[in-house]
């Protein structure tokens, strides 16, 4: 890995506030245009607002590949680099981290469904809970990048990370996996100890008053557990995507455009969840790739593994695991 940090925040801080200013704007304009209270979401409308978060990270990438030309050559400490090559691979490892954080949060939407099942959340309540769950997401993720981005400089850290990955993959391709039971969830026990719920739900509010007493909606207890079970994938996301840069602000970027869509891939996906039965695997087959890099494959290549080898190792085992699942439901349907 190199040692030079390409966009540190303590020169670049600048450019993480335009960042977060822009995405702060691009999530007000769409809870303004497609976030009505009461509003069911078509599919043909997630399918456009999905493509558009796909349109604007790629967009991203290539706005960052034309910075890193811009500003690369007026670095002293990167004279005599080749900064064509650095402005790619950067763009790479960009790209490399969406897709894997993008496949991790399909991943997120099995649960997605799974919770709305469980707490029998109208169609037309659910855009609320996914947009206070995809904020609180934000929040998580920037936590721990910055957590991550100081632990991440010690070796002995980054083997102990890859070694979680690798077991966190084993474990999705061998062992069974089990039925999600939010009822016994000791997050949600807290919260029903914490504060009365109420037995149904009151419109699209997360909390009520009755006698005077706050009370919380099934709505809001739904909430908790998807903010909970994003805590629990960024524990994966955000080591897997170490493996493939060690600059926070790519991390950081890729994480916040994969969240993004989101909301959207939600309601494009929510009806095919079966149809994609073999994608687990893939991604279980990615963590050992990412955890495979950061034990031994890094060091291996004189301390990084080509980053174009990486996107396209990545692109091939979901895309594989993809047409797997699409072929198999054509025998079964046959």
């Amino acid at each position: 890995m190199q040692d030079v940090l390409l966009i540190p925040f303590a020169d670049y801080w600048w450019a993480y506030g335009i960042f977060v200013a822009a995405v702060l704007g691009i999530i007000a304009f769409d809870l303004g245009a497609f976030g009505k209270a009461g509003a069911t979401v078509t599919l043909r409308q997630a399918a456009i607002r999905s493509v558009v978060f796909v349109l604007l990270a790629l967009a991203f990438a290539l706005g960052l590949y034309q910075f890193l030309l811009h500003e690369l050559p007026h670095r002293p400490e990167l004279v005599g680099l080749a900064h064509q090559t650095l402005a790619r691979d950067a763009t790479l490892e960009f790209l490399a981290g969406y897709v894997v954080e993008y496949a991790l949060a399909i991943d997120n939407v099995f649960v997605f469904v799974a919770v709305f099942s469980y707490f029998a959340v109208p169609p037309q309540y659910q855009q609320k809970v996914l947009f206070y769950g995809i904020l609180g997401a934000l929040l998580f993720r920037a936590l721990f990048i910055a957590i991550g981005s100081v632990l991440m400089q010690y070796h002995f850290v980054v083997v102990i990370f890859g070694v979680f990955l690798i077991a966190t993959g084993l474990k999705i391709l061998f062992l069974p996996e089990k039925p999600m039971d939010p009822a016994n969830n000791p997050v949600i026990k807290l919260v029903r100890r914490m504060v009365p719920v109420t037995a149904d739900f009151r419109g699209d509010a997360l909390w009520t008053r009755i006698d005077g007493r706050l009370w919380v909606t099934p709505l809001f207890v739904a909430l908790v557990f998807i903010e909970f079970s994003d805590v629990i994938f960024a524990v994966d996301s955000v080591p897997a995507i170490f493996a493939l840069t060690n600059e926070p602000f790519i991390v950081f970027t890729s994480n916040v455009f994969a969240i993004l869509g989101l909301r959207s891939l939600f309601f494009v996906l929510q009806s095919m969840v079966q149809a994609f039965r073999f994608l687990k695997y893939g991604l279980g087959v990615i963590l050992l790739f990412v955890g495979a890099k950061m034990v031994w494959l890094n060091e291996a290549f004189d301390g990084k593994f080509p980053i174009a080898w990486s996107l396209a190792i990545i692109g091939a085992i979901i895309a594989v695991s993809i047409l797997a699942s699409i072929v198999a439901n054509r025998f079964k349907t046959a």
